[in-house]
């Protein structure tokens, strides 16, 4: 309702930038959709994954930002937003074979996801931000020195390896 009367030009001026089309897009989509009403139903659906497909149809929001719209405005207690921070705790504490993954297909987005879940059931949105507030630099002086030590020494073996791994692929190009 506050975006009704926005506009592209009137976002980009006030420092959207890019994201200004795609706001203009998702109000109207929003707006057609049902508005209040709609997100209001998103809430009543008990499952994490059917919310997050209802929102990636909104242009421009991927499956992370649709996963931190359930979670934090959706009540979707189990909507896992997946980025960098929560990859390397799921690599480092829960499957060290996600290392060997390339991209952040889907399906893997989906296998992060579900080892927070089979972990935390219900409440595995809420370990995750508290797991990702505790990978935050800004917060680890308040962490156990051991899990410190620990987080530090899986990041050096992690630069160790991607350095090795750019070393191999060099020479294989040469």
């Amino acid at each position: 309702e506050a975006l009704e009367a926005a506009t592209d030009r009137g976002l980009r001026e006030m420092g959207f930038g890019y994201r200004a089309p795609y706001l203009v897009e998702t109000r109207d989509l929003l707006q057609e959709l049902g508005g209040h009403e709609y997100l209001m139903h998103l809430r009543t659906i008990r499952d994490a994954d059917q919310v997050q497909e209802k929102l990636i149809e909104f242009k421009g929001v991927g499956r992370k930002v649709a996963d931190c719209v359930a979670l934090f405005s959706l009540d979707q207690a189990e909507a896992i937003p997946v980025d960098t921070h929560v990859w390397h705790i799921a690599c480092r504490e829960y499957d060290p074979s996600l290392n060997e993954v390339k991209s952040l297909t889907p399906t893997v987005y989906r296998r992060v996801g579900d080892l927070f879940r089979s972990r935390f059931s219900s409440h595995a949105g809420w370990a995750h931000s508290l797991l990702f507030v505790a990978e935050l630099p800004s917060f680890r002086n308040i962490l156990p020195e051991d899990i410190i030590v620990q987080m530090k020494e899986w990041r050096e073996q992690e630069q160790e390896k991607k350095a090795a791994d750019k070393k191999a692929k060099k020479a294989t190009q040469a």
